[in-house]
C-alpha cells in the first residue's frame, strides 16, 4: 500500500544562521578524543569518590576546613605562635563547639522522640477535617481498582537506625579530627613541597595564587556566613520564645546550623517548625506563624542580605549550587550538603585561574 505525502502538507523550514561546513573532521574527531578522555576521567573519579566516601568523606572536609582557616595559623606564626599550638588551639575549639551543640540538642531531641505517640496523636486530631476527603479518596480507589488489603505497617524504630548511623561516624569524626590537625600543623611546608611538583615558573606562580585566592574566599564566605547564620538563630528564638515553642535555644541552634546547607536546610527547619507548632500550638492557623515567618525571614536573608555581602566577593550561581547540592548530598550525603558550597567556591577559584573571563561579547 503506497502512502503518499500531500503535495499541499505544510513545510516549516529551520531557521540557520549563517552555516559554515566543517573545513576537517580528522579535526573535529581529534577535539573530540580528548573531551572522551576527560569524560572517562570524571566517570572514573566519581565512582572512586562514591566507593571510598567512608575513607574520603573525612578528609576531603578536613582539607577544606584546614583550607578555610589557613589564615589563621599563617597569623599565627608570623606572631611566634608555632603551627601545631594553633592547630590543637583550633581543634580544641572545634571539639568544644561540638559537645555544645551535642549537649544542647540532645536532651529536646530525646524528649521529642520519647512523645512520639502522643504527637502523632496531636497532629491527626490537628487534620482531623481531611477524614471526609481522604474516605472519599479510599472509597473511590475501591470502586476503581477494588479493595486493598491493609496490610500492617508498624512505626519504624528510632533506636536501630541512630546507632547504625553513629557507629561509623565516629570513627570518619576521629580520622577528620586527626587529618585536621595534621594538615593545620604542617600545610606550610606540604604547600612548599607541592611547589616543587611544578616544573616551570608560571605553573609555581599560578598554583600559590590558586591556594591564596582558595583560602581568602573561603574564609570570607565562611566568616560572612557564619554571621549571617548566627543573626537568624538569634531571630529565630526570639520568635519561637514569643510565639510560645518549647525550647527556643534549640530551634535557634538548628536554624543557624541548618541554614549552612542551601535550600535543603531552611525546608527542613520549615518542616520542624511546623511539626512542633502542630504539637504545641492550639490550632493549625497559630502552627503555621513559624514556618511561614521563617520563609519569609530566609526568603529576605537569601535574596536580598547574603547576595549583597557575599556576591561583591564571589558569584555563587543558584543554578550551580543547586546541582552541586544535589551532586554532593548523593555521593557523600549530609555532610556532603555542609560541602556543597565550599566545594563550589573553590571549583569556580581554580577555574577562573586556568580560564579567565573572555571580555569579547558574544552573539545573543
Amino acid at each position: 500500500m503506497n502512502y503518499v505525502r500531500p503535495n499541499h502538507e505544510a513545510r516549516h523550514a529551520l531557521i540557520i544562521s549563517e552555516p559554515q561546513p566543517i573545513a576537517s573532521v580528522d579535526g573535529l574527531w581529534g577535539s573530540l578524543s580528548p573531551a572522551a578522555t576527560i569524560g572517562i576521567f570524571l566517570l572514573l573519579f566519581g565512582a572512586f569518590l562514591y566507593v571510598g566516601h567512608a575513607l574520603l568523606l573525612p578528609i576531603f572536609a578536613a582539607a577544606v576546613v584546614a583550607l578555610t582557616l589557613a589564615p589563621l595559623v599563617k597569623t599565627g606564626e608570623c606572631r611566634g605562635i608555632p603551627p601545631w599550638v594553633t592547630a590543637i588551639l583550633i581543634v580544641g575549639c572545634a571539639l568544644g563547639a561540638l559537645s555544645f551543640l551535642v549537649t544542647a540538642l540532645a536532651g529536646p531531641v530525646s524528649e521529642w522522640i520519647g512523645r512520639a505517640p502522643e504527637i502523632w496523636t496531636s497532629i491527626k486530631d490537628k487534620f482531623a477535617f481531611l477524614d471526609e476527603p481522604l474516605a472519599a479518596a479510599r472509597q473511590l480507589q475501591t470502586a476503581l481498582f477494588g479493595p486493598q488489603s491493609a496490610a500492617g505497617i508498624s512505626a519504624p524504630g528510632v533506636v536501630l537506625p541512630v546507632v547504625a548511623f553513629v557507629t561509623p561516624a565516629a570513627g570518619e569524626l576521629l580520622l577528620f579530627f586527626a587529618t585536621l590537625i595534621f594538615l593545620l600543623a604542617g600545610q606550610i611546608e606540604l604547600r612548599r613541597r607541592l611547589v616543587f611538583l611544578f616544573a616551570s615558573h608560571e605553573a609555581k606562580l599560578r598554583f600559590l595564587k590558586i591556594l591564596n585566592d582558595v583560602e581568602k574566599n573561603l574564609a570570607d564566605y565562611v566568616v560572612v556566613v557564619t554571621a549571617i547564620n548566627a543573626a537568624l538563630g538569634a531571630i529565630v528564638a526570639l520568635g519561637a520564645f514569643f510565639l510560645g515553642l518549647p525550647n527556643p535555644v534549640t530551634f535557634g541552634l538548628l536554624a543557624a546550623l541548618l541554614n549552612y546547607v542551601p535550600y535543603v536546610g531552611p525546608a527542613a527547619m520549615v518542616v520542624v517548625l511546623f511539626g512542633v507548632g502542630l504539637v504545641t500550638l492550639p490550632s493549625l492557623g497559630y502552627a503555621l506563624a513559624a514556618p511561614i515567618g521563617f520563609v519569609a525571614l530566609t526568603t529576605v536573608e537569601g535574596h536580598f542580605i547574603t547576595p549583597a555581602i557575599v556576591g561583591r566577593r564571589i558569584t555563587l550561581n543558584p543554578l550551580l549550587i543547586l546541582l552541586a547540592l544535589a551532586f554532593w548530598t548523593w555521593m557523600w550525603g549530609p555532610v556532603g550538603a555542609f560541602l556543597a558550597a565550599p566545594l563550589s567556591i573553590i571549583a569556580l577559584v581554580v577555574f577562573n585561574h586556568i580560564f579567565p573571563t573572555d571580555q569579547g561579547k558574544l552573539p545573543d
